[in-house]
Order: C-alpha cells, then structure tokens, then sequence
C-alpha cells in the first residue's frame, strides 16, 4: 500500500497510529479542530498555538459509496469508501469495513478500527457501530 512518509507536520498523527490513537491538530488560540495536520489553524491562521487531541473514536457516515471494481490489489471489491464526520467537527474519508457492504448508509454510526501497515504504522479505518443507545 503507498501510504506518504512521515514529516514534520505529520510525524505527531503518525506516531499516534502506532499507538492506535487517532490524533486531530487542535488550535489552542481559537478552538478550532483539524485534519490532515498543516502548518497554520485554518480557521484563524495562527501558526504557535497548534497542538494534538485524542478522537474519541465514533463517528456518522455523511456519503459513501460501494467500490465494486478495486483500482489497484490492495482493496479486494465490494468496500466502502465514506466520509466520516466525527464528534470533534473534522470529516474523513476512509473505508468502512464490513461483510455487507451494500448496507452502509447515510447516518449510519461508526467506530474507529485500524488496518495496520508493515512498517508500525495503521490507516484509520471504520466498522459499522450496532450499539443500542
């Protein structure tokens, strides 16, 4: 799989996979929560103020689609691609895992899992979160 190296705006969300935590850049000047990392808060512009949080891990499907012919052989078909709206106020796009892909919708709540790549690291990934409220 070609997952980008780790550099100095991403070596904070990196190690934080190998730990299985998922780790969104926070702006301690204005509150705002972001992803991917980046050299300035993108609501406020401020450079100084930026730090990591914890993702509490859940999250609401907001679009998704089924992939029934892989571009390449490191999804075997059907999977899902979704964005992920998380608690925190950032959107991922990432993979919903499940034996019935066809069932994943809109709404649908979803919980952090990882798919672990060989060199220590993991790709957030989602599974679908049947928990009764």
């Amino acid at each position: 799989m070609n997952v980008p190296d780790a550099d100095e705006m991403t070596q904070a969300y990196w190690d934080g996979t190998r730990e299985r935590r998922l780790l969104l850049q926070h702006c301690g000047a204005c509150g705002h929560t972001q992803h991917p990392p980046r050299t300035l808060c993108t609501y406020c512009g401020e450079t100084d103020a930026l730090g990591h949080r914890e993702a509490d891990g859940t999250g609401v499907v907001d679009a998704c689609t089924v992939v029934m012919r892989s571009p390449g052989p490191d999804h075997d078909p059907p999977y899902v691609v979704a964005r992920v709206r998380l608690p925190e106020g950032v959107v991922l796009v990432s993979n919903v895992e499940t034996a019935e892909p066809h069932s994943v919708a809109i709404g649908d709540a979803v919980r952090l899992a990882w798919r672990p790549l060989d060199d220590g690291r993991a790709l957030p990934v989602f599974h679908p979160d049947h928990q009764e409220n």
